[in-house]
Formats: C-alpha cells, structure tokens, sequence
C-alpha cells in the first residue's frame, strides 16, 4: 500500500451526498474511493440512517470496517455486524419532546429507529417515508412507537417547511433532545448532545486516526458539527445554505459525483498523479473543485 497522503480519514455522509438521488452508488465514486484506500486512507460512512439500513450500502462500498450510523449514535463494526457504541434516546423524553412540538405546530407524523444491528423503522399513520428504498414497519398508534428502545424520533408536519419545522422544534425542546434536519423532509430528534461529530470522534479515534487529517463530505445542516470537527469540510453544490455557509469548498452536486471529483484531486489520478501531475500531500482548506 502506497504511504498515505495527509487526508488520512474521509468522512462521507451518504443522501444527498454520496449516493445519487436514486440511492445508487456510480462507478465513479466507487473508483475514487478505491484510489484513496489504495493511497492508504481510510473511508468512513457518517450517517443519519440506522446501521440496519447501512448495511446493503456497505455491501456495495466491500467495507467491512466501521461506520458511523444514526446521526451519531451507533458506532458499527460491519465486518462483525456490532455496535461498538450505541446512545439511545430515553422514549418519555422523546415524547414529551413530540407533545410540546405539537403543542405550537400542531399535528406532526412520527416514525422512530429502534436500536441495534436489527433495529426496526416504524411509522405511525400519516408518516411518509423520505426513502422509498428504505425498509418501514407501519404500526397502528403511537403509543407503539415507544415499545422498544429507540436512537432517534423522525418528524414530518403536514406543511411547515423542514426549516420551519426544524426551528419551532429547537424552541421548545430545549435539553430534552438534541434537533436535527438531515435531508428532505426529514426532522429528527436524537439524545442531547448526540451528532455526526461525536460519533466520528469516537469512530477516528478507535481507528487511531485524527480530525486534523480528516476530510468531511455533506450536504444539510446535520453535517455541520461534523465539518466543524473535520480539518476540511466539502458542501456539495446541492447542500442546504447553512452547511455551505460553514464549509471549507463546494464541490458539484451528488448526481455529477461531487465526492470523487474532490478525492481525484487530492489523490491523483490511477496512475498515482494528480491532474497537475504532483500527489498533495495535505488537507488544505479553501480549495474548490471546479469538475
């Protein structure tokens, strides 16, 4: 294995950033995440989906490392299918945290994840899944949403925006939980203190690795903790204004591969160059890709 260059660590989150619209995973990015490996870096998957619902994605990536999955709270070890670490969201806050959103918005549809490596996603009536591909289990009320232990509480309202929802939330909940919004039509809410950062933290450091040779690829608000943490945070250009506000460059948009036309840059092309015919040796923030 080739000496790596100082990006040691490359943390992707997946929707809207990794993965194209249609869930799939393009021959391109497969590629360049293969010319880093070879370069001696490690990839690391940084999620808001749970680690049940990680697991075809790492199949297709051939990881069998770790993963950071449920906004932070699951720490996975794909090659033993464990977690290594897992917070869970304490089920009578989480509804009281829902009874006061409802108190100033109204209605909201729920949907929770449950914990573990076999966790369920279930739905209460009205809930619409964001991922079609993404397995559900529907239930009948509530009241059910809270049998088992869960990680984080998904929220969809009937018309406020996802920015509308996502602030009313942050209002009222307070410590209660920790408010996130991860992509289109998703609100989550998580265990105080919980993000990407902190499940990153504690996934580089069993990896021996550090956040000053990290590089973090996103695309909502729920990233900005993690590009806070990262040495270099990349915003695809479909990022929601807040992260792109935050980051270190703006690469292309996730249907135009915006993860790979960053990693070629900075580990060269397959003949072990860059496109100006030298390997960067270093993270360096201000960069942008211009495709």
């Amino acid at each position: 294995m080739a000496a790596p260059t100082d990006c040691s660590l490359i943390a992707t989150d997946l929707d809207g950033t990794l993965l194209r619209g249609d869930d799939s995973l393009s021959d391109r990015s497969l590629a360049a995440l293969a010319l880093a490996t070879r370069a001696g870096a490690r990839h690391l998957v940084v999620t808001g989906r749970p680690a049940p619902g990680v697991r075809p994605l790492l199949d297709k990536l051939g990881s069998t490392g770790l993963a950071v999955c449920g906004q932070g709270a699951q720490v996975y070890d794909a090659g033993a299918n464990r977690l290594l670490h897992s917070v869970t969201l304490d089920r009578e806050l989480a509804e009281t945290a829902l009874g006061k959103i409802e108190a100033e918005v109204g209605e909201v549809y729920a949907a929770v994840d449950q914990d573990g490596v076999d966790g369920l996603t279930l739905i209460e009536p009205g809930y619409r899944m964001p991922h079609p591909t993404l397995p559900a289990v529907r239930i009948g009320r509530r009241d059910d949403l809270w049998v088992l232990p869960i990680t984080k509480v998904l929220l969809r309202h009937p018309f406020l925006s996802d920015d509308e929802l996502a602030a009313t939330a942050r209002s009222v909940v307070g410590s209660l939980a920790t408010v996130t919004m991860s992509g289109p039509g998703t609100v989550e809410l998580q265990p105080c203190g919980v993000t990407k950062a902190t499940g990153l933290a504690l996934a580089a450091e069993h990896l021996g690795l550090s956040r000053e040779r990290t590089v973090a690829f996103g695309d909502m608000p729920n990233d900005i903790p993690m590009f806070h943490w990262a040495a270099h945070g990349v915003a695809m250009a479909n990022a929601h204004p807040e992260l792109k506000a935050v980051a270190d460059e703006i690469t292309t948009t996730n249907e135009d591969d915006g993860v790979a036309v960053v990693l070629e840059r900075l580990f060269g092309t397959a003949g072990g160059v860059g496109r100006g015919g030298t390997r960067p040796d270093t993270c360096r923030p201000g960069l942008r890709a211009d495709g």
